[in-house]
């Protein structure tokens, strides 16, 4: 599998979670309140020690619904639709809180200028970006290396805006990585979709030749093979293109990525800028 997914995926999210932690820590700076720079760093560490438990536990859950027999297959599928749902909501989420994230961060520092209120502050907005990783990780079964390389780069990104004097506009580094994971939610609702047909078909004893299954295309044997096919693999990896999709399947995955993205270009009027100063 492309690790182009995974890295764009993970560096998205550890960039938003890691730069929120750099927006906090300079405010500290700013207002001289370094003394609670300790409790932000420990719900950092926390944050990413709950996420690894998410990315865990959803990999345990894999491993047992996939030793359990045919029919309760089902459930493997349902759950990662349930999960493709979570991701949209962090989605919507995010399209909305884009536009207004300084503000946010800011409001939610004032009101909890504790150690343990900036702790469980950190906390909670590390966890929610490593929970929404997890959840990628889960359904689109990414590889390790991807998902590493991806957060690696996002903390050499926030490390290098952290030593710096600069006011960083995001708008076209956020934008740009909100539309492909737009891209991927969609394709990989499309996806949980075809894996649960034919378990769906076998449950309710109906034929192949079943309405739920008609192909709208079948390119699985040419270039345009989303798996193998020089020109079907990076459409998959850019377009979330499928070389053989049920009409059920595609319908709800473009439906999908059309919905998120008519909602995405309707919150642009504001610009998305994190300002990062340094005292």
């Amino acid at each position: 599998m492309s690790l182009i997914p995974g890295i764009v995926m993970s560096f998205r999210e550890g960039l938003e979670a890691l730069l929120i932690i750099v927006l906090i820590l300079q405010y500290l700076s700013r207002t001289n309140n370094t003394r609670f720079n300790k409790s932000c760093v420990y719900g950092l560490f926390t944050g990413v020690i709950f996420s690894i438990l998410v990315v865990y536990s959803l990999n345990y859950l894999r491993f047992q619904i996939s030793e359990l027999d045919k029919i309760n297959k089902i459930w493997e599928s349902l759950f990662s639709l349930a999960a493709v749902l979570l991701i949209v909501s962090f989605i919507v989420s995010m399209i909305n809180y884009g536009s207004s994230i300084n503000e946010a961060i800011i409001n939610k520092i004032e009101l909890n200028l504790s150690k343990s209120g900036l702790f469980l502050v950190s906390l909670f907005l590390i966890a929610r970006e490593g929970v929404e990783i997890g959840l990628f990780f889960f359904v689109g079964s990414y590889n390790y290396v991807s998902i590493l390389i991806g957060l690696l780069l996002s903390t050499l990104a926030s490390f290098f805006v952290y030593l710096t004097f600069l006011k960083i506009d995001l708008k076209k580094v956020f934008n740009l990585t909100t539309i492909y994971l737009i891209i991927q939610a969609g394709y990989l609702f499309g996806y949980s979709i075809h894996e649960a047909l034919p378990s769906i078909i076998s449950y309710l004893d109906l034929n192949e030749s079943s309405f739920y299954l008609t192909k709208v295309f079948d390119l699985s044997t040419t270039v345009f093979n989303h798996k193998e096919g020089v020109i079907g693999l990076p459409m998959n990896i850019i377009f979330g293109w499928y070389s053989k999709p049920e009409l059920i399947q595609i319908v709800f995955q473009y439906l999908l990525t059309i919905s998120l993205i008519l909602l995405f270009y309707s919150k642009q009027k504001i610009p998305v800028t994190l300002t990062v100063l340094k005292k």
